[in-house]
């Protein structure tokens, strides 16, 4: 059993709390030492209450997903021999009413496209590779949403 950990760190400070328009940033601090700039999405709270150039949790959920594919892709393929130069994915969540009634992610599209040295595998060995990625990953597996993998 492994465990991991974060601290997330808001302070109020001379804002005004009860009114609801205090700042939804805050900062995402890891174990080895990277801190995050954070908040809440501008789609759900406006600005200027949320920082549109921070980081918010549905997008670091999509990257959480797209990462951790990506890790297992790479590690399938070195094994299979092929040489990965380059793995770009363009992931898309989508927020909406989810089975129960309730916002969810429901569905993560990971979009990567990959370049390899030498000949490229066939349709079918990437197919297997993303395959064996979706099933290998923790974070799919650990989620009511739908992944799905659209290879460019």
């Amino acid at each position: 059993m492994s465990e991991y950990f974060a601290t997330i760190e808001w302070k109020r400070g001379t804002q005004n709390f009860l009114d609801r328009r205090y700042s939804r940033a805050h900062e995402w601090q890891f174990q080895g030492g990277v801190a995050i700039p954070a908040s809440s999405s501008p789609h759900i709270v406006p600005i200027p209450m949320s920082v549109a150039d921070n980081v918010d949790p549905e997008e670091a959920f999509v990257a959480s997903i797209s990462s951790c594919h990506m890790l297992f892709f790479l590690d399938f393929a070195s094994r299979k021999k092929l040489i990965v130069d380059q793995y770009t994915d363009k992931a898309v969540g989508t927020l909406a009413v989810g089975p129960n009634g309730k916002q969810m992610i429901t569905e993560v599209v990971l979009k990567p496209e990959v370049t390899f040295l030498g000949e490229r595998p066939s349709l079918e060995v990437l197919k297997e590779l993303h395959h064996q990625s979706h099933e290998a990953c923790f974070i799919a597996n650990s989620v009511l949403t739908d992944v799905r993998v659209e290879s460019v």
